[in-house]
Protein backbone atom coordinates (compact mmCIF):
# COMPACT_ATOMS: atom_id res chain seq x y z
CA UNK A 1 0.00 0.00 0.00
CA UNK A 2 1.36 3.58 -1.43
CA UNK A 3 0.05 6.90 -1.40
CA UNK A 4 0.53 10.18 -0.61
CA UNK A 5 -1.47 13.10 0.56
CA UNK A 6 -0.57 16.82 -0.10
CA UNK A 7 -1.18 19.39 2.69
CA UNK A 8 -4.18 20.76 3.13
CA UNK A 9 -6.24 17.63 1.10
CA UNK A 10 -9.33 15.83 2.21
CA UNK A 11 -7.89 12.48 0.42
CA UNK A 12 -10.27 9.64 0.47
CA UNK A 13 -9.75 5.48 0.91
CA UNK A 14 -12.50 3.18 -0.03
CA UNK A 15 -12.92 -0.68 -0.57
CA UNK A 16 -14.76 -3.45 0.74
CA UNK A 17 -14.92 -4.55 4.95
CA UNK A 18 -11.94 -6.04 5.59
CA UNK A 19 -9.83 -4.95 2.51
CA UNK A 20 -6.90 -2.86 5.01
CA UNK A 21 -8.54 0.63 5.15
CA UNK A 22 -8.30 0.77 8.94
CA UNK A 23 -5.25 -0.97 9.83
CA UNK A 24 -3.66 1.57 7.20
CA UNK A 25 -4.92 4.26 9.24
CA UNK A 26 -3.78 2.71 12.63
CA UNK A 27 -0.54 1.67 10.98
CA UNK A 28 0.18 5.83 10.18
CA UNK A 29 -0.86 6.26 13.54
CA UNK A 30 1.36 3.56 15.08
CA UNK A 31 -1.76 2.07 17.08
CA UNK A 32 -0.44 -1.11 14.78
CA UNK A 33 3.34 -0.72 14.27
CA UNK A 34 4.16 -2.02 10.67
CA UNK A 35 5.87 -4.96 10.07
CA UNK A 36 7.70 -2.98 6.87
CA UNK A 37 7.45 0.29 5.34
CA UNK A 38 7.92 4.03 5.74
CA UNK A 39 5.67 6.30 6.91
CA UNK A 40 7.02 10.06 5.98
CA UNK A 41 5.56 13.09 7.44
CA UNK A 42 6.81 16.57 5.98
CA UNK A 43 9.76 14.97 5.31
CA UNK A 44 10.71 12.79 8.71
CA UNK A 45 10.27 9.05 8.82
CA UNK A 46 7.45 8.84 11.70
CA UNK A 47 8.27 4.99 12.47
CA UNK A 48 11.76 5.89 13.35
CA UNK A 49 11.38 9.72 14.69
CA UNK A 50 9.27 9.14 16.82
CA UNK A 51 10.46 5.73 18.29
CA UNK A 52 14.08 7.93 18.59
CA UNK A 53 12.31 11.43 20.17
CA UNK A 54 9.45 9.84 22.16
CA UNK A 55 7.53 12.62 21.24
CA UNK A 56 3.79 11.73 21.96
CA UNK A 57 1.86 11.57 18.81
CA UNK A 58 0.36 8.48 20.74
CA UNK A 59 -2.06 11.14 22.28
CA UNK A 60 -4.47 10.79 19.59
CA UNK A 61 -5.46 7.85 21.26
CA UNK A 62 -6.74 9.75 24.33
CA UNK A 63 -10.18 7.21 25.96
CA UNK A 64 -13.01 8.21 26.83
CA UNK A 65 -15.72 6.79 29.19
CA UNK A 66 -19.50 7.10 29.70
CA UNK A 67 -18.21 7.63 33.24
CA UNK A 68 -16.25 10.63 32.75
CA UNK A 69 -18.01 14.05 32.40
CA UNK A 70 -16.88 15.49 29.07
CA UNK A 71 -15.18 18.36 30.56
CA UNK A 72 -12.39 15.96 31.82
CA UNK A 73 -11.86 13.21 28.71
CA UNK A 74 -11.48 16.39 26.29
CA UNK A 75 -8.92 18.31 28.63
CA UNK A 76 -6.93 15.09 29.06
CA UNK A 77 -6.37 15.59 25.80
CA UNK A 78 -5.89 19.11 25.33
CA UNK A 79 -3.60 18.44 28.33
CA UNK A 80 -1.60 16.01 26.10
CA UNK A 81 -0.25 18.16 24.13
CA UNK A 82 2.91 20.34 24.38
CA UNK A 83 3.65 23.52 22.48
CA UNK A 84 7.25 22.23 22.40
CA UNK A 85 6.09 19.17 19.97
CA UNK A 86 7.24 19.25 16.88
CA UNK A 87 3.93 17.85 15.93
CA UNK A 88 1.66 20.36 16.81
CA UNK A 89 -0.24 22.58 14.35
CA UNK A 90 0.13 25.35 16.35
CA UNK A 91 2.34 26.75 19.36
CA UNK A 92 1.58 29.33 21.29
CA UNK A 93 3.99 31.37 24.16
CA UNK A 94 1.30 31.81 26.70
CA UNK A 95 -1.32 28.63 26.09
CA UNK A 96 -4.58 29.12 27.73
CA UNK A 97 -5.76 27.28 30.66
CA UNK A 98 -7.37 23.43 30.07
CA UNK A 99 -10.76 24.59 30.80
CA UNK A 100 -10.57 27.98 28.47
CA UNK A 101 -9.11 25.04 26.01
CA UNK A 102 -12.53 23.11 26.31
CA UNK A 103 -14.43 25.88 26.17
CA UNK A 104 -13.13 27.33 22.97
CA UNK A 105 -13.00 23.75 21.26
CA UNK A 106 -16.78 23.24 22.04
CA UNK A 107 -17.38 26.57 20.38
CA UNK A 108 -15.12 25.42 17.46
CA UNK A 109 -17.47 22.42 16.53
CA UNK A 110 -20.71 24.45 17.18
CA UNK A 111 -21.32 23.44 21.05
CA UNK A 112 -22.94 24.74 23.72
CA UNK A 113 -19.38 25.36 26.12
CA UNK A 114 -21.90 25.21 29.18
CA UNK A 115 -22.65 21.45 28.33
CA UNK A 116 -19.56 20.57 29.04
CA UNK A 117 -19.62 19.40 32.76
CA UNK A 118 -22.37 16.56 31.03
CA UNK A 119 -21.62 13.02 30.66
CA UNK A 120 -21.53 11.20 27.31
CA UNK A 121 -24.99 9.91 27.44
CA UNK A 122 -26.64 13.43 27.55
CA UNK A 123 -25.81 14.08 24.23
CA UNK A 124 -27.10 12.60 20.83
CA UNK A 125 -25.13 10.59 18.21
CA UNK A 126 -24.31 14.26 16.31
CA UNK A 127 -23.24 15.49 19.33
CA UNK A 128 -20.84 13.07 20.16
CA UNK A 129 -19.20 12.89 16.94
CA UNK A 130 -18.62 16.41 17.34
CA UNK A 131 -17.15 16.61 20.41
CA UNK A 132 -15.01 13.38 18.95
CA UNK A 133 -13.92 15.94 16.61
CA UNK A 134 -12.95 18.62 19.54
CA UNK A 135 -11.07 16.19 21.40
CA UNK A 136 -8.98 15.77 18.17
CA UNK A 137 -8.50 18.95 17.57
CA UNK A 138 -7.44 19.53 21.26
CA UNK A 139 -3.89 17.78 20.19
CA UNK A 140 -3.33 20.68 17.81
CA UNK A 141 -2.88 18.14 14.80
CA UNK A 142 -1.84 19.03 11.14
CA UNK A 143 -3.34 15.49 10.05
CA UNK A 144 -6.20 14.24 11.05
CA UNK A 145 -7.62 10.46 9.87
CA UNK A 146 -11.20 10.16 10.16
CA UNK A 147 -12.38 6.43 10.11
CA UNK A 148 -15.76 6.39 9.06
CA UNK A 149 -16.61 9.21 10.75
CA UNK A 150 -19.92 9.67 9.79
CA UNK A 151 -21.43 6.18 9.13
CA UNK A 152 -23.50 6.21 12.08
CA UNK A 153 -25.12 9.24 11.66
CA UNK A 154 -28.97 10.10 10.51
CA UNK A 155 -28.48 11.44 6.39
CA UNK A 156 -29.20 14.64 8.05
CA UNK A 157 -26.43 14.69 10.68
CA UNK A 158 -23.93 13.36 8.15
CA UNK A 159 -24.06 16.55 6.41
CA UNK A 160 -23.61 18.77 9.62
CA UNK A 161 -20.80 16.88 10.86
CA UNK A 162 -19.12 16.52 7.33
CA UNK A 163 -19.78 20.48 6.49
CA UNK A 164 -18.15 21.22 9.72
CA UNK A 165 -15.00 19.04 9.05
CA UNK A 166 -14.70 21.05 5.79
CA UNK A 167 -15.11 24.34 7.68
CA UNK A 168 -12.07 23.11 10.28
CA UNK A 169 -10.19 22.52 7.07
CA UNK A 170 -10.29 25.29 5.76
CA UNK A 171 -9.92 27.49 8.89
CA UNK A 172 -7.55 25.17 10.71
CA UNK A 173 -5.78 24.32 7.16
CA UNK A 174 -5.78 20.84 7.76
CA UNK A 175 -5.25 17.82 6.34
CA UNK A 176 -7.32 15.16 6.52
CA UNK A 177 -7.40 10.63 5.60
CA UNK A 178 -10.94 10.27 5.02
CA UNK A 179 -12.10 6.75 5.35
CA UNK A 180 -15.48 5.47 4.34
CA UNK A 181 -18.01 3.00 2.60
CA UNK A 182 -19.85 5.71 1.30
CA UNK A 183 -18.58 6.58 -2.04
CA UNK A 184 -20.82 9.31 -3.11
CA UNK A 185 -19.91 11.07 -0.21
CA UNK A 186 -16.27 10.29 -0.98
CA UNK A 187 -16.79 11.57 -4.06
CA UNK A 188 -18.29 14.74 -3.03
CA UNK A 189 -15.75 15.89 -0.70
CA UNK A 190 -12.49 14.23 -1.15
CA UNK A 191 -10.35 15.44 -4.00
CA UNK A 192 -8.36 11.94 -4.64
CA UNK A 193 -9.34 8.38 -3.67
CA UNK A 194 -7.45 5.31 -3.42
CA UNK A 195 -8.72 2.38 -3.63
CA UNK A 196 -8.04 -0.95 -1.45
CA UNK A 197 -8.81 -3.93 -2.45
CA UNK A 198 -7.19 -7.68 -0.63
CA UNK A 199 -5.09 -5.43 1.62
CA UNK A 200 -3.46 -3.43 -1.64
CA UNK A 201 -4.08 -0.40 -3.96
CA UNK A 202 -6.13 -1.13 -7.13
CA UNK A 203 -6.75 2.34 -8.04
CA UNK A 204 -4.85 6.10 -6.79
CA UNK A 205 -5.94 9.04 -8.71
CA UNK A 206 -8.31 12.19 -8.81
CA UNK A 207 -11.67 11.25 -8.06
CA UNK A 208 -13.66 12.58 -11.04
CA UNK A 209 -11.36 10.40 -13.00
CA UNK A 210 -11.84 7.27 -10.87
CA UNK A 211 -15.59 7.87 -11.33
CA UNK A 212 -15.78 8.75 -14.63
CA UNK A 213 -13.61 5.70 -16.10
CA UNK A 214 -13.38 3.04 -13.79
CA UNK A 215 -10.22 0.68 -15.15
CA UNK A 216 -9.55 -2.31 -12.52
CA UNK A 217 -12.18 -4.55 -12.22
CA UNK A 218 -12.93 -4.00 -8.52
CA UNK A 219 -13.55 -0.26 -9.17
CA UNK A 220 -16.19 -0.96 -11.39
CA UNK A 221 -17.79 -3.55 -9.46
CA UNK A 222 -18.11 -1.26 -5.93
CA UNK A 223 -19.18 1.63 -8.19
CA UNK A 224 -21.65 -0.38 -9.15
CA UNK A 225 -22.83 -1.13 -6.05
CA UNK A 226 -23.96 2.88 -5.42
CA UNK A 227 -27.30 3.24 -5.03
CA UNK A 228 -29.47 5.39 -6.97
CA UNK A 229 -32.33 7.75 -5.90
CA UNK A 230 -34.83 6.13 -8.49
CA UNK A 231 -36.02 2.84 -7.50
CA UNK A 232 -37.01 2.31 -11.03
CA UNK A 233 -33.74 2.90 -12.85
CA UNK A 234 -32.43 0.60 -14.60
CA UNK A 235 -29.13 -0.98 -12.86
CA UNK A 236 -26.42 -2.68 -14.21
CA UNK A 237 -24.83 -4.46 -11.04
CA UNK A 238 -21.55 -5.93 -11.85
CA UNK A 239 -20.66 -9.06 -10.05
CA UNK A 240 -16.89 -9.54 -9.66
CA UNK A 241 -15.14 -12.26 -11.14
CA UNK A 242 -11.40 -12.60 -8.96
CA UNK A 243 -9.79 -15.34 -11.81
CA UNK A 244 -10.71 -12.05 -14.53
CA UNK A 245 -7.73 -10.04 -13.58
CA UNK A 246 -4.50 -10.55 -11.33
CA UNK A 247 -4.61 -9.68 -8.29
CA UNK A 248 -1.00 -8.83 -7.13
CA UNK A 249 -0.24 -6.76 -10.05
CA UNK A 250 1.20 -3.57 -9.31
CA UNK A 251 0.10 0.05 -9.25
CA UNK A 252 0.67 1.32 -13.38
CA UNK A 253 0.13 4.67 -14.35
CA UNK A 254 -2.67 5.32 -17.14
CA UNK A 255 -2.71 8.75 -16.99
CA UNK A 256 -1.27 12.10 -15.61
CA UNK A 257 -1.62 11.29 -11.58
CA UNK A 258 -3.59 7.97 -12.25
CA UNK A 259 -2.68 4.63 -11.03
CA UNK A 260 -4.07 1.21 -11.52
CA UNK A 261 -3.53 -2.42 -10.44
CA UNK A 262 -3.99 -3.78 -14.67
Amino acid sequence: MSFTIDEGEMFGLVGESGSGKSTTGRCILRLIEPTSGDVMFRGENVLRVLARSGCGWRAATCRSSSRIRIRRSTRACASATSSKSRWSFTSSARRPSARARVAELFQLVGLEPSHVARYPHEFSGGQRQRIGIARALALNPALVIADEAVSALDVSIQAQVVKLLLDLKDRLKLTYLFIAHDLRLVEHICSRVAVMYWERSSRLGETGALFAQPTHPYTKALLSAIPVLDPDAPRQRIELDPSSFEQDAPLKEIGAQHWAAV
